[in-house]
């Protein structure tokens, strides 16, 4: 990662900004509802999903080039996008492969211990939204957003911007454990908290360890693209793992 450090006033500008962006949409959602506009009428329309998931990492997006100018930083550099890529991708899905079984585990381990404890968590909404995915155009759009859009977006806020810059106030251990746990409380159930939880840390270590955000962004977009496709065609690996089972 660059030896420039964050500037307060430009870091401050950049979560106004977002701030900002993501209430007007938000608001802008409530209103188009409120009058029954078509695309806006039922809380998973299509229209809501677009202005919701672009009011917040898609203004990143755009945010993300005016915030490394202001550093003057390229944005190849703060990506990893010159020279070798193969040790960060390769370092990305090696910690993933010893990663995923614990985060599988905790997951489910979090389940059982609400329903013993009555406490019925609601599924995260990207899940939501992603099943009850029924056109064709919401499908795609849900793809990139997933596998793309989130992933750069998020990993710029989380690693790039607020980890780096509570480190550089002189707070390690709170940069590396209070974004991972914003990180995994931004996602909206209780249930999977303790899995993104430690999703995070497996990203900021990834940050760490090649300095820049091409191997925690990748292990994020491979993340999300595994529990895509899982999601995707749920019943068809239910009906083959059946039939295996049958057939074994």
């Amino acid at each position: 990662m660059s030896s420039k450090p964050w500037r307060a006033e430009v870091v401050i500008f950049f979560l106004a900004a977002q701030f900002i962006c993501f209430f007007a949409g938000m608001i802008a959602i409530w209103f188009l509802h409120h009058f029954h506009v078509s695309g806006f009428v039922e809380e998973n329309d299509f229209g809501n999903v677009i202005i919701a998931t672009l009011s917040f990492q898609g203004v990143t997006w755009v945010l993300i080039p005016v915030f490394l100018r202001l550093h003057s930083i390229n944005w190849r550099d703060e990506f990893g996008l010159r020279g070798k890529m193969f040790r960060p991708i390769g370092l990305a899905v090696l910690a993933l492969i010893v990663i995923l079984p614990a985060v599988g585990w905790l997951e489910q381990f979090s389940e059982l211990l609400l329903q013993k404890f009555g406490w019925q968590s609601p599924e995260e909404e990207a899940v939501t939204l992603i099943a009850g995915a029924k056109t064709l155009p919401m499908k795609v759009y849900l793809g990139f957003f997933a596998v793309v859009m989130a992933p750069v977006a998020e990993e710029f806020i989380f690693r790039g911007v607020l980890y780096r810059f509570v480190k550089q106030l002189g707070f390690p251990k709170l940069a590396w454990l209070g974004t991972s746990a914003l990180f995994a409380a931004i996602h909206g159930s209780p249930a999977i908290f303790p899995s993104l939880f430690l999703l995070a840390l497996t990203f900021a270590w990834l940050y760490e360890k090649t300095g820049n955000l091409l191997a925690p962004v990748f292990a994020h977009s491979l993340f999300n693209g595994v529990n895509l496709v899982i999601l995707l065609f749920q019943d068809s690996i239910e009906d083959w793992m059946q039939k295996f089972s049958h057939h074994a």
